[in-house]
């Protein structure tokens, strides 16, 4: 390439429509190459050395930062891994903002004497927020010699996740919620029906009860009123095999009794609806549905 096919730093600057001190930048990060030097040491750049600066300027509008713009420029096929990053991070700012948006919009709308509550409950929360302390409180809430397997999928179950675009109240659900679980324990112990005899075995009852909850849920979405079934009859088969007894007259009415003494989490399922926006029901709400039949059907 001969010389007059070579700009100037200037030049090539004038042809890109960008600033000195911009070609400047990217040459010194070693992105964009001189090809020659003039006799006085002035950088000359060939005509492809223009598309190339295009190309740049096209990933730096996207906000990919220089050092992911330099691996898209020595490997074409790092250009989907970046552009699938960037996504990714460009979906969590994006869900912060509706977060804080609504929680904004939340103080907007409440009573002069309900701000100082309110803006408590949203700044322990947090942007983004997190479900954090709401996972730590069901795993130290559940039984200690429960596997991990059913830790999992319990904690999945009640721990609702914040929406991508909430409303409002979905906000101050989630606030609350977190308030609960970041709170005192309501409960100094376990629930008393998790903590019987040495012989317990919780894995046998938390199986039980996550097939009897899906057996009750078309009927709690449904609002039909408690009633014997199948599902029931699966809710107290679980607690009677996970203490190692028959399933009989008595022992149902004992576990009425047993069970409606029982610490209840009402309030936490409630909001955990709110905040899930969804028709299904939730465990605790599905649970108070099997108790409620329990009770009618040993009265």
């Amino acid at each position: 390439m001969s010389t007059d096919e070579m700009w100037s730093i200037g030049e090539l600057a004038e042809h890109a429509g960008v600033t000195v001190k911009t070609v400047r930048f990217y040459s010194d990060r070693g992105l964009l190459p001189e090809t020659d030097r003039s006799g006085g040491g002035h950088r000359r750049y060939g005509p492809e050395a223009l598309d190339r600066l295009r190309l740049i300027r096209s990933l730096r509008t996207l906000d990919l930062p220089v050092p992911e713009v330099g691996r898209v420029l020595e490997k074409e096929d790092a250009l989907e891994d970046a552009v699938a990053r960037q996504l990714r991070e460009l979906g969590s700012q994006m869900a912060a903002l509706r977060w804080r948006e609504a929680a904004l919009q939340l103080l907007q709308d409440c009573t002069p004497g309900e701000r100082a509550d309110r803006l408590r409950l949203i700044g322990a929360v947090g942007t983004p927020p997190s479900t954090a302390a709401l996972a730590r409180f069901w795993r130290g809430w559940l039984p200690p010699r429960l596997p991990a397997r059913l830790v999992t999928v319990i904690v999945d179950q009640a721990v609702p996740q914040p929406p991508a675009a909430p409303t409002p109240a979905q906000v101050l659900a989630f606030a609350r919620l977190h308030a609960f679980a970041s709170g005192p324990c309501p409960n100094t112990g376990r629930p008393v029906a998790r903590r019987p005899d040495p012989d317990y075995r919780p894995d046998v009852l938390f199986d039980g009860l996550i097939e009897a909850y899906a057996l009750a849920a078309p009927d709690v979405r449904g609002a039909r009123p408690p009633r014997g079934g199948e599902a029931l009859d699966c809710f107290v088969s679980a607690h009677a095999r996970a203490r190692g007894v028959r399933d009989t007259a008595v022992f149902r009415r004992e576990l009425g009794v047993q069970l409606a003494s029982e610490l209840r989490i009402d309030d936490y399922w409630r909001l955990t609806a709110v905040v899930t926006g969804s028709p299904d029901p939730t465990p605790g709400a599905t649970d108070a549905w099997l108790c409620a039949a329990l009770s009618s059907r040993a009265g």
